[in-house]
C-alpha cells in the first residue's frame, strides 16, 4: 500500500475538520476525494502533506508513518502537492518556479532531465521561459503548477482542485495531463469538484461530508448515488 490513513482527526482550535478519516491508495493508481466546499476535503492534503497536525490517528506512505513529520522529510519521501489556486511565485519566472520545485534535490542531472520531462509534458512552459509567473493565462500557470511540483520527483503527486477557474477545454486537456503522469509512474490523488474530469481519471473515489468519510468506491459505479451528486453539486 503506497499511502494510508487511518482514523485520522484534525481540528482547527476547538473546530473539528476531519474526523476518523480511513483512505488507501494503491501504488500506481488515481484516487479522487470529493465533496462540497468546506467539506474537509484540502485538510486531507494539508494532514498528509504535514501543513496541519493531526489530533488522532495515523498516516502511512510506502509502509512508514509520515505523521508528525515536518514537510521538507514529507517531500523527500515522494509526495508533492499541487495547491489549491496553484500558489506561484508571480514575480518570479516560469524558470525560477521550476527549479524552486527542485529545492530538495542535489543531483544536478536528474533535475534536468526532469525539467526535460515537464517541456515535454507542457512545450508552452518552455516558450514561456523567461516570463514571469503572474503573466501566464490560467490555464498555463496550472501547467507550471503541476510541473513545479513533479520537479521534486515524487511517487504521490496530490492535487487539490485543478480544474478551478479553468474554462471546459483546458479542463480536458488537463484530464489527458493527469493520466499521462499517471502512466509515467507517478499516482495521483485529486481533490476535485469537476464531475467530468474525476469519472474520467480516477478508479477509486471517496466521498467525505462535514468531516466525514461517507461513502466509498469505483466512481462509475457511484456517480447515480445522492452522496455523490451532493458532493458535486454541493
Amino acid at each position: 500500500m503506497l499511502l494510508e490513513l487511518r482514523d485520522v482527526s484534525v481540528y482547527y482550535g476547538t473546530a473539528m475538520a476531519v474526523t476518523d478519516i480511513s483512505l488507501k491508495q494503491e501504488e500506481g493508481s488515481i484516487v479522487s476525494v470529493i465533496g462540497a466546499n468546506g467539506a474537509g476535503k484540502s485538510t486531507i492534503l494539508k494532514s498528509i502533506n504535514g501543513l496541519v497536525s493531526i489530533h488522532s490517528g495515523t498516516i502511512e506512505f510506502d509502509g512508514k508513518r509520515i505523521d508528525g513529520s515536518g514537510t521538507d522529510a514529507i517531500v523527500k519521501a515522494g509526495i508533492a502537492c499541487v495547491p489549491e489556486s496553484r500558489k506561484l511565485f508571480p514575480y518570479m519566472t516560469v524558470q525560477s518556479n521550476l527549479r524552486l520545485g527542485a529545492y530538495l534535490r542535489k543531483d544536478k542531472q536528474g533535475i534536468q532531465e526532469d525539467l526535460e520531462r515537464v517541456f515535454t509534458l507542457f512545450p508552452r512552459l518552455k516558450e514561456r521561459l523567461k516570463q514571469k509567473a503572474g503573466s501566464l493565462s490560467g490555464g498555463e500557470q496550472q501547467m507550471l503548477a503541476i510541473g513545479r511540483a513533479l520537479m521534486s520527483k515524487p511517487r504521490l503527486l496530490m492535487m487539490d482542485e485543478p480544474s478551478l477557474g479553468l474554462a471546459p477545454i483546458v479542463i480536458d486537456t488537463l484530464a489527458d495531463t493527469i493520466l499521462e503522469i499517471n502512466r509515467g509512474g507517478v499516482s495521483v490523488l485529486l481533490v476535485e469538484q469537476n464531475a467530468g474530469l474525476v469519472s474520467r481519471v480516477a478508479q477509486d473515489c471517496y466521498v467525505i461530508e462535514v468531516g466525514r468519510i461517507v461513502l466509498e468506491g469505483d466512481i462509475k459505479d457511484m456517480m447515480s448515488n445522492d452522496s455523490v451528486r451532493r458532493a458535486f453539486l454541493g
